[in-house]
């Protein structure tokens, strides 16, 4: 009784592991983008120090990269 029974839940635990590895995958990407925004952030101060943009680039920027980094942190916390 126990093989048939394994051998019709089979294809539920087929898909839940899948499911599971996209999830596990997404959640991956989205801590690797959360990093990728704060890179961003030290190179574009190390800009400002070097004098490469102006005040007013950089906060413009800044902005920006902080609503990116705001929302992937709030789309892993969900």
């Amino acid at each position: 009784m126990f093989l048939i029974d394994d051998l019709l839940t089979a294809p539920f635990r087929g898909l839940l592991w899948i499911f599971n590895e996209i999830r596990q995958a997404a959640q991956e990407e989205q801590a690797g983008e959360a990093d990728n925004i704060r890179q961003q952030l030290v190179e574009l101060y190390m800009q400002l120090e070097t004098g490469r943009i102006t005040e007013a680039e950089f906060d413009a920027r800044e902005q920006q990269l902080l609503d990116r980094l705001d929302r992937a942190q709030a789309t892993r916390g969900q």
